[in-house]
């Protein structure tokens, strides 16, 4: 994030909004040999104020995993968690406009998703062919045994860890759940920038409005063989 605050300061920026909260967790220190501290210092020198939509970006009409599933073209779209009211929520669940196979679906999300050294991992069958669609922007394997997601073709999210993908996908070979596919936590929430940056243009419209460009993804290179 060091990068983006730099980048908000020289542009003179009064507030810098982002996804991810910095202070996701509590800490002990702000001392600026830490990260966290780094970043709120030379916010604080620079006199920029720092805003976090996390969970707000996320549950909206607009939000992350919605934004993701216009991408893809999904129909009839539907929360995967809904909240009150049922309109909005975590996830997205879905149907493609046509059926596709699984690796189309993989090559339609790096041209959709930004470049990243992680790629888009894949378990399942290349050909097999998939019509109904969940995902989840960010991180979702807590979502791995939602009977959404298992009644899915397939599921889309970020930061699937070893143990509970192995046994998603054991359960795929039972023919009891969704092929995976798994993409970069940071690409699947940059999408929702663009939408939110539009909306406080319309909003605000005397307010100046700057996308960063920024690719602030952890993975710099992958070496495969």
């Amino acid at each position: 994030m060091l990068d983006t605050v730099d980048e908000a300061v020289e542009l003179g920026a009064d507030l810098l909004l982002v996804h991810h909260p910095l202070l996701l967790h509590g800490v002990k220190t702000v001392s600026e040999s830490t990260t966290k501290g780094a970043v709120i210092a030379r916010l604080i020198r620079g006199g920029t104020a720092l805003l976090a939509a996390h969970t707000n970006a996320d549950v909206v009409e607009t939000g992350t995993s919605r934004v993701l599933a216009h991408q893809l073209g999904l129909v009839d779209q539907r929360p995967l968690e809904p909240a009150a009211g049922g309109t909005t929520g975590l996830g997205i669940v879905g149907r493609a406009a046509q059926p596709l196979t699984l690796v189309t679906l993989a090559r339609l999300l790096t041209d959709v998703l930004p470049p990243t050294a992680g790629g888009v991992r894949v378990a399942g069958d290349p050909d097999r062919v998939v019509e109904s669609i969940a995902l989840c922007g960010g991180a979702g394997d807590s979502f791995l045994g939602h009977p959404e997601v298992l009644g899915a073709d397939v599921y889309i999210t970020s930061d699937l860890r070893h143990h509970p993908a192995s046994d998603a996908r054991e359960l795929m070979l039972l023919g009891r759940g969704p092929a995976l596919v798994d993409i970069s936590h940071w690409a699947s929430e940059w999408l929702w920038l663009d939408t939110a940056a539009a909306q406080l243009r319309l909003a605000l419209p005397e307010v100046e409005v700057t996308l960063s460009d920024l690719r602030t993804d952890p993975w710099d290179f992958a070496v495969v063989r």
